[in-house]
C-alpha cells in the first residue's frame, strides 16, 4: 500500500504539468483577446496602440516564455499573478476569498445529491419493475438529461411569472447571516445537485440490486432476518462502496457546473470569478482559476485512490 501510495503521488506532478501546459494554451486559443474587450468595454478605444498594450501586458514575449514565467512565478513565490485589468489584489487571494463559496454550494450539492439519490436508489431496487420503480427511473433519465443552466433558468423565470418570486439574489456570507445564507444557496444547491443525484441513483439501484442476488443475502432469508435488517445491515453497507468512489468522481462535474450556477444565482465564487474572466479575456485569472480546479479534482482522485482500500478490504494495492 505504502509503496502505490507514493507512486501515485509521484504520478501526481506530471499530471499537473501537463494540465498546466494545456491550460495556459487554451486559454489562448480562445477567439479575441484582452485588448479587443478593451475595445468593446471603453469607448474611446478606436485609438488605443495595441502593440504599447500587449507589451506593457507581456503579450509581446513568445509564448513559452509567458508559460515560463507564468510557472516560475508559482513554483518559486506561489503566486498566480494579478489580473490583466488592474486588480491590485492578487489572483490568490482573489481565489481565497472565492473558494469558500464554491465550496459550500458543492458540499450541499452533494448532500442534497445523497438525500435524494440513496432513498430512491434503495427503494427502486427493492421494489423492482414496481410503479415506484419505473417513476424513479424514469425521473433519474430526466434529471440526466437537463441541463443544469436551464434548470437553473426555469427556477429563476417561471416562479417569478406565476408567483411573482424569485431566490435570493444578495449573497451574505453564513457568518453574517446563517439563514439569509442558506436560503440562498439551498436553490442553486437543488439545482447542481439534481443531476448528480440523477446519475447516483442509478448507481445506487444496480449495485443494490447486485448485492441482493448474493449468496449471504440469500442465507439471510433463509434464517428468518427482517428485511430491514437484511437490507440496511448486510446489502447498504456492500453496495454502497462503489457509490461512495463514483460520487468523488462526480467532483468535476460539481465543479463545471458551478460556473453557470453561480453566474445564474449571482453568487461571487470562483465558478463566476472565472465566467468573468473569460468573457474578459483575462488570461492569468482564466488559468489560475483553472488550474486551482485542477488541482481539486486531482487531489481528491487521489484521495480516493488510497481510502478506497478501507472502504472495501478486499481491495489490496500492490
Amino acid at each position: 500500500m505504502r509503496a502505490y501510495a507514493i507512486r501515485r503521488i509521484v504520478l501526481v506532478i506530471p499530471t499537473l504539468f501537463i494540465l498546466s501546459v494545456l491550460v495556459f494554451l487554451t486559454v489562448r486559443l480562445i477567439p479575441g483577446d484582452i485588448i479587443d474587450a478593451m475595445e468593446i468595454r471603453f469607448e474611446d478605444a478606436e485609438d488605443i496602440d495595441r502593440a504599447a498594450i500587449e507589451r506593457l501586458l507581456g503579450l509581446d514575449d513568445p509564448i513559452h516564455v509567458q508559460y515560463a514565467k507564468w510557472v516560475g512565478d508559482i513554483l518559486l513565490h506561489g503566486s498566480l499573478g494579478h489580473s490583466m485589468w488592474g486588480d491590485p489584489i492578487s489572483i490568490q487571494r482573489r481565489v481565497f476569498e472565492k473558494i469558500p463559496v464554491t465550496l459550500q454550494l458543492g458540499v450541499m450539492s452533494i448532500g442534497v445529491g445523497l438525500l435524494i439519490a440513496m432513498p430512491v436508489g434503495i427503494y427502486s431496487a427493492m421494489r423492482q419493475d414496481t410503479a415506484a420503480d419505473y417513476g424513479g427511473r424514469t425521473l433519474a433519465i430526466i434529471g440526466m438529461a437537463t441541463p443544469n443552466f436551464r434548470l437553473g433558468m426555469m427556477v429563476m423565470i417561471y416562479p417569478a411569472i406565476w408567483w411573482g418570486w424569485s431566490p435570493p439574489m444578495e449573497y451574505i456570507p453564513i457568518t453574517e447571516d446563517p439563514g439569509h445564507n442558506l436560503r440562498m444557496l439551498i436553490i442553486p444547491s437543488l439545482v447542481l445537485g439534481t443531476g448528480m443525484a440523477a446519475s447516483t441513483m442509478r448507481l445506487t439501484r444496480t449495485m443494490m440490486l447486485e448485492s441482493l442476488r448474493q449468496d449471504y443475502v440469500r442465507t439471510a432469508w433463509s434464517k428468518g432476518l427482517t428485511e430491514r435488517v437484511i437490507v440496511f445491515r448486510h446489502v447498504v453497507k456492500n453496495a454502497l462502496i462503489p457509490v461512495i468512489t463514483a460520487i468523488g468522481m462526480q467532483l468535476p462535474i460539481v465543479i463545471g457546473g458551478s460556473v453557470i450556477v453561480e453566474s445564474i444565482f449571482n453568487l461571487p465564487g470562483l465558478g463566476r470569478y472565472a465566467l468573468d474572466a473569460l468573457i474578459e479575456r483575462d488570461y492569468p485569472v482564466i488559468a489560475g482559476v483553472n488550474l486551482v480546479f485542477a488541482v481539486v479534482v486531482v487531489g481528491s482522485n487521489l484521495l480516493i485512490d488510497l481510502v478506497y482500500p478501507y472502504l472495501d478490504p478486499r481491495v489490496r494495492y500492490s
